[in-house]
């Protein structure tokens, strides 16, 4: 049987980024980085790829990758998700990465494992996992076309375009124009990729890479999630032992002890959940089930938790200066992200032969 617990090496790497992400992104400098026109946090980016290597985690060592797991890179998010790290990483060293994993592209592997590019898969943010995708025009060699809600492209040096002769086309980011969107989650910013006759190199078929990339991206960000649920749940447990009224801890009321109680069962259920669809992207079983389940359950979890977050921090939470807006709008923008719940129960029922009366 599995073991979902994470490991001693796991451990030491949560407790690495978490240093690294306490340094690099506190609540006030990630609040104040939103405010501006360069919302992504380059400098942690670069402690994470250079520093420690964690872009190279899923590309095998020959490849200039770490060679490990989906295990290590779900504790990677879960961390990046507790700090809502402004950074490209789920972007490009899951999306990208998984893409060109499956078109056996080394080159660019090898610049995405290494951090010196940033890669962005250009199909929206709210495509799930075996959906169709647009695709642009291919007109003398050259792409044409304008596609929609791409996450961190506004970050990427080098874009993988779907094309409609189901190839898919690295593309370099001068190449394009890219117009920022507005964007509900302010750390994970969305734009709009117009090509207008710009050369890109084919790495292979989209269609096989797009759905692993997807797939691997709506397993892996129930981890985030997983990350901003339990932020949400630690953080109101610490400010209601701390709030007092009526000469006594707010915590201390029997109500919100039984609101506390249902959350923390909801988040360690969300955690056997994420655990156990990275387990099964690192082993290859039950993939498809496992994922559908992980963004099933995980999508309305954390958007409780912040949510309950946000009224049991009363006056204080409903500021600007507060980081749980960032959290809650990172938990409803992932909640569409990758896929709704409702597309993946409905996929999850016809993996598993159960169709609705």
């Amino acid at each position: 049987m599995t073991d979902l617990l994470y490991s001693e090496e796991e451990e030491a790497l949560r407790a690495a980024v978490r240093d690294l992400l306490t340094d690099h992104c506190a609540p006030a400098d990630v609040i104040a980085r939103t405010e501006t026109d360069a919302p992504h946090d380059l400098a942690a980016w670069k402690s994470l790829t250079e520093g420690m290597g964690l872009a190279g985690l899923l590309v095998p060592e020959d490849q200039g990758g770490q060679g490990a797991s989906h295990r290590e890179v779900a504790v990677v998010l879960e961390e990046l998700g507790r700090a809502v790290a402004p950074v490209p990483y789920l972007t490009s060293a899951v999306v990208a990465t998984e893409a060109l994993l499956a078109c056996g592209d080394t080159e660019l592997l090898g610049r995405l494992a290494s951090g010196r590019a940033i890669g962005a898969l250009a199909v929206g943010l709210h495509h799930a996992p075996g959906a169709a995708f647009p695709v642009v025009r291919l007109q003398n060699g050259l792409l044409h076309g304008e596609l929609t809600g791409i996450a961190d492209a506004s970050a990427a040096d080098v874009l993988l375009v779907p094309a409609e002769d189901g190839g898919l086309y690295a593309v370099e980011a001068d190449a394009a124009t890219v117009t920022a969107q507005v964007s509900f989650d302010l750390t994970r910013p969305l734009a709009t990729v117009r090509l207008d006759g710009a050369p890109g190199r084919r790495l292979g078929d989209a269609e096989p890479a797009v759905r692993r990339a997807l797939r691997a991206a709506a397993g892996l960000l129930a981890s985030e999630q997983l990350g901003v649920a339990d932020w949400a749940l630690t953080e109101t447990v610490r400010y209601l032992k701390e709030r007092k009224q009526f000469n006594r801890p707010v915590g201390g009321f029997q109500a919100l002890k039984h609101r506390l109680a249902q959350l923390w069962l909801e988040v360690v259920n969300l955690r056997a959940a994420a655990r156990g669809a990275a387990d099964a992207l690192a082993t290859g079983e039950d993939t498809d089930v496992a994922v559908a389940v992980a963004q099933a359950y995980a999508a309305p979890v954390a958007v409780r938790a912040t949510e309950e977050a946000l009224q049991l921090h009363g006056g204080i939470g409903m500021t600007w200066e507060h980081p749980v807006h960032l959290y809650l709008k990172r938990a409803k923008a992932d909640s569409i992200a990758y896929g709704t719940a409702g597309a993946h129960r409905e996929a999850l029922a016809a993996l598993v032969d159960l169709q609705a009366p």
